[in-house]
């Protein structure tokens, strides 16, 4: 038994410090629960690896390398084509609208089919079971109005016939828009419809998703990638991700191709515009060649052949070659404007060579002065004769060549490999997804516990009831049986006439073995009480009390001691039940005057034990109770029996425990375990304190051998 003295009468001061063996404890007492919620978390992962729509990688290589306009021995024509383009600037070429969008065009990926599957797990169940309904649409055309506000137009194609391929097409509310066959385009209206290939029996359905065009190029931007393999390799790698092996790789491989032929377009058109411009000019050299040779000839026939001296001849040379050079600047300067402004250095270092040029022809000019003037004239006409002859040669070497750079180019971009999926789906991991789904779920049911630890408030330990100065007489351990007994209650009716008393079909059980050590403890308490009434109480409801009080009741009276139990708690009372008797005739009536005491007081089926039930519900039972009436009862009571044992309702809940206590001898308060906390029982004890009373004890009911409180539950039993 537990001593009574010395018993601390203030809480101790709180401590902050984590007790990591409680908390071990608590997922203990919990791990059927934390294994259940990481079970169902496990196969709610499971489901989702399995049902998830798998998603493909495919991949492609791609060669960017210097540019070269395949020829040799034409000198600076390469440096005039051989500018390079970094990495950086190809992958935005590849991701432009310009390159995506003719795939959009030639796969049709404005147009998205969707078998007409369960939502959410229809498509897997599919899939796991081996359905491959499918369609193929090459051409859908429809009016442009009806892509105002929606990023999406809905329709539904329908099966007629998959054996001589008819179909319906309908609108998103089932309205009829055309009907069409495999292989033959259906028109009507703005609607233009052609399905290649159908694979779905009669009456299946497909949802049919039309987009804008630059929609679908949007979609290709966000699961297509491209990258430079390596630093400055020229490598690039094309990787496009999707739900359709055959199409991923059908996109990334028209990508490339068409990266690639916008490339060799590309490198040709600098060709061609070259080619455009010197054969414009051309008739104007040839031209001006054949108007210099006639007016040279004229004078040789009017001045009868004048003939040269070394110095002019010499000066003649000089200046054909300064015009040649002049004229091959004036070319350049023509080609390199179409690649740089004039703030370029190439462009201003052309300008200076042009402007030196320029003086020392000035300076020639000013030397020829000097000579006679036939010897003048002659020399001006042969320099524009030799000049223009010259530059007609050069003009004509110069379409040649870029005449065969055009007919040979191919291009600065190889593709290496062709596009080809993945056998195994990059998403979901499998393994993966269930492992994390186990682990979140084992992590979510831990914190459960450990939030549902650290908010529990319920008492779990007769030491917290003793740190508030009141000494625990009796801890009750939970009753698998008395469980058992009310489960089959709830089976049938809600009220229920009789419920089994415990004491009678299981004394042995340690739930009475508890009480019997209850006895013992409230023998001693009642040697300095006033009387022999026990008033017991609690501070709520649903802890137990009647419970305790009955059971109590009939282990007393199996000691030969005469036992008289008063359910006082005229509202919601039920002690009758576990005697198999009715609430009629009972305390209200007593104490209204309807009644006299012999006539409430019912042999219980007990030996020495016997009972007043609640009788009818009064509207006032605190009045009642204050009636002297109730105090007469109760010296009577006292007098004809060994011990009294009144049950009252929950103190925190009304009055009436307060009025009974104050003719009880000896007070007992029930509170269960994990259910009340030490405040509620605290403010009971005080509550009962404020009105005069002495609680003698503390009874903690169904109480539970868990993990964080092994050591301390039982070590209050009493035998």
């Amino acid at each position: 038994m537990t001593s009574t003295q010395n018993m601390p009468t203030k809480l101790p001061e709180s401590n902050d410090e984590i007790d990591l063996s409680k908390l071990l404890g608590a997922l203990i007492d919990h791990r059927w629960m934390i294994i259940a919620i990481t079970f169902f978390s496990m196969l709610c992962g499971l489901a989702y690896a399995l049902l998830a729509t798998p998603i493909y990688k495919a991949d492609a290589l791609i060669q960017i390398e210097e540019k070269s306009s395949g020829m040799s021995g034409f000198g600076n024509m390469e440096d005039m084509f051989g500018t390079e383009s970094s990495a950086s600037t190809e992958i935005e070429v590849i991701q432009s609208r310009m390159v995506l969008g003719k795939t959009v065009d030639k796969l049709n990926l404005t147009t998205i089919v969707e078998p007409g599957y369960f939502p959410i797990i229809g498509k897997g169940i599919s899939r796991i079971l081996g359905n491959r309904e499918s369609v193929s649409i090459k051409r859908f055309k429809i009016p442009s109005s009806l892509y105002l506000n929606t990023d999406y137009v809905y329709f539904k194609l329908v099966v007629l016939n998959p054996e001589i391929g008819t179909y319906e097409l309908q609108g998103n509310h089932g309205n009829h828009i055309l009907s069409g066959r495999v292989g033959e385009l259906a028109q009507k209206n703005e609607y233009k419809f052609f399905v290649s290939n159908i694979n779905a029996s009669a009456g299946f359905s497909f949802t049919l998703k039309k987009q804008s065009r630059l929609d679908a190029i949007t979609w290709i931007q966000d699961n297509l990638s491209v990258a430079e393999k390596g630093k400055k390799t020229g490598v690039l790698r094309l990787s496009f991700t999707g739900e359709n092996r055959n199409q991923i790789e059908n996109v990334l491989n028209d990508i490339s191709q068409d990266y690639f032929l916008q490339n060799v377009e590309r490198n040709s058109a600098e060709a061609e515009n070259s080619l455009v411009f010197l054969q414009q000019h051309l008739p104007l050299v040839k031209a001006k060649l054949v108007e210099a040779e006639e007016v040279l000839n004229q004078f040789r026939e009017d001045n009868d052949s004048i003939d040269l001296g070394l110095e002019a001849k010499s000066s003649l040379d000089v200046m054909v070659k300064l015009e040649e050079q002049l004229n091959e600047l004036t070319f350049k300067e023509s080609e390199i404007s179409q690649l740089f402004t004039k703030e370029h250095p190439a462009y201003i270092s052309l300008m200076g060579k042009r402007e030196t040029l320029l003086n020392e022809r000035a300076r020639l000019n000013k030397n020829i002065q000097e000579l006679p003037k036939a010897q003048r004239d002659i020399l001006r006409m042969t320099r524009d004769v030799e000049v223009n002859q010259e530059l007609y040669l050069k003009l004509l070497n110069r379409v040649q060549e870029l005449s065969i750079v055009k007919a040979s180019t191919v291009g600065n971009v190889r593709i290496i490999d062709k596009a080809e999926a993945y056998t195994r789906a990059i998403k979901p991991k499998k393994p993966l997804v269930i492992f994390l789904a186990t682990l979140f779920g084992a992590l979510v049911a831990v914190a459960l516990v450990l939030l549902r630890s650290a908010l529990h408030r319920g008492v779990e330990s007769p030491e917290q009831i003793e740190q508030i100065g009141l000494p625990v007489y009796a801890s009750v351990p939970k009753s698998n049986w008395q469980a058992g007994i009310d489960i089959h209650l709830k089976r049938k009716k809600k009220n229920q006439d009789y419920e089994a008393l415990l004491a009678e079909t299981n004394p042995a059980d340690l739930a009475i073995e508890a009480l019997r050590g209850l006895r013992t403890s409230l023998h001693f308490a009642m040697m300095e009480a006033k009387n022999n009434v026990v008033m017991i109480s609690g501070p709520a409801p649903g802890l137990g009390k009647s419970f305790v009080s009955v059971n109590f009741a009939a282990v007393l009276a199996k000691t030969g001691q005469k036992v008289l139990i008063v359910d006082a708690d005229m509202r919601k009372g039920y002690l009758q039940r576990q005697f198999n008797l009715k609430w009629e005739n009972g305390l209200s009536d007593l104490l209204s005057g309807k009644s006299e005491i012999k006539e409430v007081v019912k042999a219980s089926g007990i030996e020495n034990l016997d009972l007043v039930t609640r009788g009818p519900v009064p509207p006032n039972p605190s009045e009642l109770l204050m009636h002297p009436r109730f105090e007469d009862f109760v010296t009577w009571a006292s007098k004809e029996y060994d011990i009294v044992l009144i049950d009252t309702p929950p103190v925190l809940a009304v009055t009436d425990p307060s009025i009974v206590g104050a003719l009880a001898g000896t007070t007992l308060l029930v509170a269960r375990f994990g259910v009340s906390s030490v405040k509620e029982i605290e403010i009971a004890y005080r509550r009962f304190e404020q009105a005069g009373i002495n609680v003698k004890g503390f009874v903690l009911n169904a109480t539970e051998q868990k993990a964080r409180n092994a050591n301390e539950v039982y070590a209050y039993s009493y035998e």
